[in-house]
């Protein structure tokens, strides 16, 4: 079932955190660079000026080995992960 959550922090350019959450939401499908590797910086900004500090809709898909929910994510009626697909490695 969707959720509405509020985005306190952008991790890197695939996961964030929310308000309501002890683990992190990582995007379903979508594989950004990792900390040290090209284009990391990019994603991450990218995803932080879509999302942080706003309200987004999470729709769990699973959970992953860290217990973060990998969710299709929506802010309005535009999917973060197809955003953000343009940014992966």
């Amino acid at each position: 079932m969707p959720r509405k959550e509020k985005v306190t922090e952008v991790i890197d350019g695939d996961t964030f955190m929310t308000d309501s959450r002890k683990y992190p939401v990582r995007l379903a499908n979508i594989d950004a660079p990792e900390k040290g590797q090209p284009g990391y910086s990019k994603a991450k900004k990218a995803l932080k000026d879509l999302i942080r500090g706003k309200e987004v809709t999470i729709n769990t898909k699973a959970r992953d080995k860290y217990n973060r929910s990998v969710a299709n994510v929506k802010i309005g009626n535009k999917s973060v992960n197809k955003i953000m697909k343009n940014f992966e490695k």
